[in-house]
């Protein structure tokens, strides 16, 4: 796998992962009625730094498959807490189960740290997420709040939301 900072090239494949992921209504708060061009402008946002993840196949590694994941790291808030990145991660359904979210997070991680940012911090991990939860902690996050019933969940109704953290330094 390979995985590069998003050119104009891969546009339309992460709005194809990222519109797949949001029309569950499972682990994000978005409309699933959300535009190709307003999703691309959450995700190419000002100040984000997007990648995305392509498999490699072929002889030597050099053929590459479509894109199967992608994340954007941005800073979580304005002035004073421009040193706390945030991040969102996409992986197709039809490649999930393959190490590609854990690849995606740890080269988030060192990104963000190469960036300079100070912590990570994911402001609403749905606890009904358990494979992200535990890719998150994981990788180091912590659990450092709950809200109870913050989201709305399509089969489970009301779920818990997980804010998460981690120092980078």
């Amino acid at each position: 796998m390979r995985i590069y900072a998003a050119t104009e090239a891969d546009r339309d494949a992460i709005w194809e992962i990222f519109h797949e992921v949001i029309a569950a209504e499972e682990t994000y708060p978005i409309s699933p009625d959300i535009s190709r061009n307003d999703a691309l402008a959450y995700w190419f946002q000002s100040g984000a730094h997007a990648y995305v993840a392509a498999q490699r196949l072929g002889f030597g590694g050099k053929q590459e498959k479509p894109i199967v994941g992608a994340y954007t790291v941005h800073p979580n808030q304005a002035g004073g807490g421009a040193h706390v990145a945030n991040a969102a991660f996409i992986v197709a359904k039809s490649a999930r189960g393959r190490g590609i979210g854990r690849a995606l997070g740890e080269h988030c991680l060192n990104e963000a740290r190469r960036l300079g940012f100070r912590a990570m911090q994911f402001n609403f991990v749905i606890s009904t997420n358990e494979a992200a939860v535990k890719l998150w902690q994981d990788l180091g996050m912590k659990i450092v709040g709950t809200l109870p019933g913050a989201f709305r969940h399509p089969e489970k109704g009301y779920v818990d939301v997980h804010v998460m953290f981690r120092s980078l330094l």
